[in-house]
């Protein structure tokens, strides 16, 4: 149990000390970081739960199950805060779109689909800083009724602790330290018994189970059955002082001769773990049975505070909860700044030329057919798809909604930790206020090299510190996350890459911008100074290298705010990310199948340059008059079948 809960995983030994700088309060905060989600006040009585984490490691070994389970077990973190998934977002990085990416892929849509919940969002990203080791990042959210968030800390001796879902075995065993907590090597192949076995339909009758044992008031706590099995979730129920002594014996098994450690630690999915009052257990039983889910009493809320086990009568171990959980260890790490890289200036062709190639990468072509194969639609509340910026999800009281997205910036962040953390946090409030959403708070996931390493560690540091920099710049906190570390291979690290999602209170969904409408002005909002350093064009024509250009975070907090101020009055908004502004101007006239008479002037940096808040507005020219407090600049007017030179069909052709 040591091994595990003082693993990296399940401790954040290296990380818990640097996260304290990110803020987390704020006037709408229900549930901020500490427990199985963050949770956010949407007004009105609702509520929204959201939460990001990592199966990186798992999905090397075995992409398919790795990508299936990370999508379990998000859906279980929020289901244990006593919410209704709705929407899953994904962010997946690999070295190319290869057979290992196919199946990370099948493996989200089988879970998602099959249980229920829509795919609405992410990310698809490729480059060979993750070719042997692969980012599966799975972001849940889910709407509850204000008044009703679930916690899991048990509170009061003599109520019951209850085990619900599926039958324990031994897959997963280890996966908390023996796969999360370490570099990968060569022995990879060994670990795949570590890696969970997911059941997506035992998984939708825990979340219909969970959900009315919640709502009618019949559990006390609720935690997921993650990492560490067992030992996690009751340890983490116990640590606020009270004892949990709980019987292993009880534990429904579908294996022969399970071990007492064994119980205690097997990753197997779809199980929950729930404190019930005496006189609510029959009709909790009665719940579960009607779902089909095994349902046993397996311990007791005590008032020692000691996590005690039991096996056949017998006391096989016996800890003080707290030597768990909070007298964890948590180290200072030594950091070493890394000197940038000089920058040669990428030998590309022609802007026009290369605008037609960077549209073919991999990592700007359409990823329709990723995100066809997800179901987008399933629970009735999608009100924009997958392609453009954020997704947006009807809430039930009247035209309101959210808007969700889900970034990150691996290669900026190589070069610049601090600015790319900042930028992740920007990127992720944009696209949720070009989907008409005003940014409401974040989650993250932090996926990064060994901390043994001071680069690595610095790099780490640095990057919390531009993501708590953007955080206080918005005046939004980040209420839950995730913490990925030794993600390398054969002493390899990854990009550092800090991903994160935001949500966002939609006003009216009937009025979320959407395509650009023949005569409609086009404006550049916002005038940072993009360059090409970690750009797509640098990735395609040239090296890694170079600095990007420092942020204006209050200009960049301006204009977020801007775009969703203007949202429910014009035709589109996009954002300039990937592929730079000539890049955003051919998505935009793609999805609106209409071209563009536009201009921008001959410096690459001006068609292909990246780095900094810029987003597209497409609107009649009435508006376009009326629109103040950010730098504006005319790039064109909306018309015809061409743009920058090229006719759509071409670019459609490139694109996809």
């Amino acid at each position: 149990m040591f091994s595990l809960l003082w693993s990296e995983h399940c401790g954040y030994k290296h990380s818990a000390l640097l996260l304290k700088r990110l803020p987390s309060s704020g006037e709408r905060v229900l549930q901020g970081p500490g427990e199985n989600a963050g949770v956010i006040d949407l007004g009105d009585g609702e509520a929204v739960a959201f939460k990001v984490e990592s199966h990186n490691h798992p999905s090397a070994v075995e992409p398919f199950q790795g990508a299936a389970t990370g999508v379990g077990g998000i859906l279980r973190d929020i289901v244990a805060m006593g919410a209704r998934p709705i929407a899953l977002l994904d962010g997946l990085r690999f070295g190319a779109p290869d057979h290992h990416f196919d199946r990370a892929v099948a493996g989200i849509g089988a879970y998602g689909n099959s249980v229920g919940v829509a795919t609405v969002g992410g990310e698809s990203y490729f480059d060979d800083a993750y070719a042997d080791n692969c980012l599966v990042n799975a972001m849940c959210v889910g709407i509850l009724p204000s008044e009703r968030v679930t916690r899991a800390k048990a509170r009061v001796a003599g109520h019951l602790v209850v085990l619900y879902g599926a039958t324990t075995g031994r897959d997963g065993i280890g996966g908390a330290s023996v796969l999360a907590s370490q570099e990968l090597g060569d022995d990879d192949a060994d670990k795949r018994p570590s890696v969970q076995v997911g059941d997506p339909f035992t998984g939708k009758k825990l979340i219909e189970a969970s959900v009315e044992l919640v709502e009618r008031g019949l559990v006390e706590s609720l935690q997921d059955c993650g990492a560490a099995g067992l030992a996690s979730a009751l340890a983490e129920m116990a640590s606020d002082g009270v004892g949990i002594d709980v019987h292993l014996d009880r534990v429904p098994q579908r294996e022969e001769g399970m071990e007492p450690w064994e119980i205690m630690i097997s990753e197997s999915q779809e199980r929950m773990v729930a404190v019930v009052r005496p006189q609510m257990l029959d009709a909790a039983r009665e719940v579960c049975e009607r779902w089909e889910l095994p349902c046993t009493v397996i311990g007791e809320v005590a008032d020692t505070g000691l996590l005690h086990t039991f096996y056949e009568g017998e006391s096989v171990g016996e800890i003080p909860a707290r030597f768990l959980t909070d007298e964890c260890p948590r180290y200072e790490v030594s950091t070493q700044a890394r000197q940038a890289e000089p920058v040669a200036e990428p030998r590309g062709p022609a802007p026009e030329h290369a605008l037609v190639e960077l549209l073919r990468s991999p990592n700007i072509r359409s990823k329709r057919w990723v995100y066809e194969q997800y179901d987008q639609l399933v629970g009735s509340r999608t009100v924009r798809r997958p392609g453009l910026d954020g997704a947006v999800l009807r809430l039930r009281s009247g035209d309101r909604g959210i808007a969700v997205s889900l970034d990150g910036h691996g290669r900026m962040c190589r070069l610049d930790p601090r600015t790319g953390g900042a930028l992740a946090i920007l990127e992720a409030a944009r696209n949720v206020a070009c989907a008409g959403g005003t940014p409401l708070a974040f989650t993250d996931c932090l996926n990064f090299g060994n901390p043994e390493k001071p680069e690595q560690a610095w790099e780490l540091a640095e990057a919390i510190e531009g993501m708590a920099e953007a955080c206080e710049a918005l005046h939004l906190p980040i209420v839950s996350g995730n913490v990925s570390l030794y993600n390398e291979t054969h002493g390899q690290p990854i990009h550092p890459t800090p991903v994160v999602g935001c949500v966002g209170l939609v006003p009216n969904v009937t009025r979320v911008p959407s395509t650009w409408l023949e005569g409609d002005v086009v404006l550049l909002a916002g005038n940072p100074r993009p360059s090409l350093a970690g750009s797509e064009y640098q990735h395609l024509y040239g090296e890694l290298a170079g600095v990007p250009e420092q942020l204006d975070l209050q200009a960049e907090a301006t204009l977020i705010r801007f775009l969703a101020q203007i949202a429910p009055y014009v035709s589109l908004l996009h954002d300039c990310a990937e592929g730079g502004l000539a890049v955003a101007l051919a998505e935009c006239a793609l999805v609106s199948g209409i071209g563009a008479d536009v201009e921008l002037s001959g410096s690459l940096s001006a068609w292909f340059g990246e780095g900094g808040g810029r987003a597209i507005v497409a609107c009649a020219a009435e508006f376009a008059e009326t629109l103040r407090g950010v730098p504006l600049r005319r790039l064109g007017v909306v018309g015809g079948e061409t743009l920058l030179g090229h006719p759509l069909a071409e670019l459609q052709e490139a694109h996809g």
